[in-house]
């Protein structure tokens, strides 16, 4: 059965046998390069604002995307429907795979949250990835679990009989969520973090969307990040969470337009045969989430089969986030060096009718982001540049451009913590005089650390390095005490 994962892989992916790149394609990313040379170039010949059009190309690129998506997700203002009084006639069966790599301190908060779901999951697999900690007394002493060993599963928990643990050596996420994919029985299969507490009503809208919808595929819920309730953490956490309420208001726009590629598989749910059908999760890519959706797109374009991903604003769910410098360029560096990946295993679906508007609309924009840090950073070093040579006749109108787009992203910010309460029904975790903060200061601080990060990933995707580190997670176990705390 492993071999059969593997060869449906070798099959459907790109990465093994790579298909000629069409001539659209190559100009998109070679023109999105080549016109960040000649407006740096322009930098060192001309005076005014058009001296800084390397700035100006970044501040239009940005705000086109931001009309686009204001435009398509203005329909979250009407009011929901009302939920269909039958429901769904047959509920899809569901599973919920764990990948664990030392996760003892923030295991059981995710586990807890599991077993108090309205609609509990029929199984649960802890895929155990080589864990050294005190996962395997946690999971004996606490859940009732029996050590199966090294590459087996276990049988069901003395305690909770949909629970079992998968014992594997240590080979990576990718390696272990496949090991449980091939172990669960499921017709559905959410993916869910160690570090990932779900809200009690996330599998029940899970198993209604794939039961309403037999087309869709692949499914992402809402996340909020939680950091440490330190004075770093609570910066990061300011400017994440407002980063993570756009960023799902921009999904949503783009899967109006059939054309959504991201979801996080911190918390993700599945049509279980769709992803066996294109070989699972692959191990040799950094994101490996970003990159299946890929594969389900490609074959279901290539088989005429209609696949549909989504994003659901009923199913929510809190997750450990960086909350240190550190950790965070860490991060951010793998999700770009992950996403250079990608496009570049997948280019010839770039410009490419085949793919519908996923090849002509979204891929094309993804090719542009692959340099927009680029474009962000220089025209921010190009600016310093400038005042400090004294060339106010530079600095002064380009000042008047950023407060400009700065009133354009306070406005966005606002609507999309309008749009996202409404959408989602959570107003514990957003304010609009946080977000207008966040949209004056961001563009200064926490756009500067981002961009910072992915020009690290073009660093990592270019030496050809496959680690990241380790990320310390505090922020979810911090966030329960201080609740537990609280409700004494």
């Amino acid at each position: 059965m492993k071999n059969t994962l593997e060869e449906a892989l070798a099959r459907t992916s790109p990465r093994f046998v790579p298909p000629p790149t069409p001539f659209a394609s190559i100009a998109i990313h070679l023109g999105v390069m080549a016109l960040w040379f000649v407006l740096f170039a322009r930098a060192f010949f001309l005076q005014g604002v058009v001296a800084w059009s390397t700035g100006i190309a970044y501040v239009v690129y940005d705000t086109v995307l931001l009309l686009f998506v204001a435009w398509k997700a203005r329909v979250l203002l009407a009011p929901a429907a009302a939920p269909a009084a039958a429901g769904v006639a047959k509920l899809p069966t569901l599973g919920v795979i764990v990948a664990a790599h030392n996760e003892a301190a923030v295991l059981p908060i995710t586990l807890d949250a599991l077993f108090a779901q309205t609609r509990a999951p029929q199984q649960i697999v802890i895929a155990d990835d080589g864990s050294t900690d005190g996962t395997a007394a946690l999971l004996a002493q606490r859940y009732g679990l029996v050590d199966p060993g090294v590459g087996q599963l276990s049988a069901p928990s003395t305690q909770y009989p949909n629970l079992r643990w998968l014992k594997l050596a240590h080979g990576g996420k990718a390696r272990a969520l496949n090991a449980a994919l091939l172990a669960i029985a499921t017709e559905t299969v959410m993916t869910v973090d160690a570090d990932t507490l779900l809200e009690p009503d996330a599998c029940a809208a899970m198993a209604n969307a794939f039961g309403r919808e037999p087309a869709l595929v692949a499914a992402a819920g809402l996340l909020t990040p939680v950091c440490d309730h330190t004075l770093s953490g609570r910066f990061f956490q300011w400017f994440q969470t407002y980063e993570y309420i756009r960023n799902f208001i921009s999904r949503f726009a783009w899967m109006r337009a059939d054309s959504l590629l991201l979801i996080s598989g911190a918390f993700a749910g599945f049509r279980r045969d769709a992803v066996m059908a294109v070989g699972g999760f692959d191990a040799d890519c950094l994101v490996e989430d970003y990159e299946l959706i890929h594969r389900l797109r490609r074959y279901s374009a290539r088989k005429g089969l209609s696949w549909d991903v989504r994003v659901l604003g009923t199913a929510r769910a809190r997750t450990d986030a960086p909350g240190t410098l550190t950790t965070f360029l860490r991060q951010r560096r793998r999700w770009f060096a992950g996403f250079l990946q990608t496009q570049y295993w997948y280019r010839d679906m770039t410009g490419n009718r085949k793919y519908g508007k996923l090849g002509l609309m979204m891929l094309p924009v993804k090719a542009f982001d692959t340099v927009q840090p680029i474009y962000g950073l220089t025209a921010f070093a190009l600016l310093i540049g400038f005042l400090f040579d004294g060339r106010f006749t530079i600095v002064l109108p380009v000042l008047g451009v950023i407060v400009g787009k700065i009133a354009i992203d306070l406005a966005f910010h606002l609507y999309s913590v309008h749009l996202y309460r409404r959408w989602s029904g959570d107003r514990t975790h957003s304010s609009f005089g946080m977000a207008f903060l966040a949209a004056v200061f961001e563009p200064f601080s926490f756009q500067l650390m981002r961009h910072s990060g992915a020009a690290l990933g073009w660093l990592h995707f270019l030496l050809g390095r496959r680690k990241w580190g380790v990320q310390s997670r505090t922020g979810l176990a911090a966030a329960r005490s201080r609740e537990s705390a609280a409700s004494q």
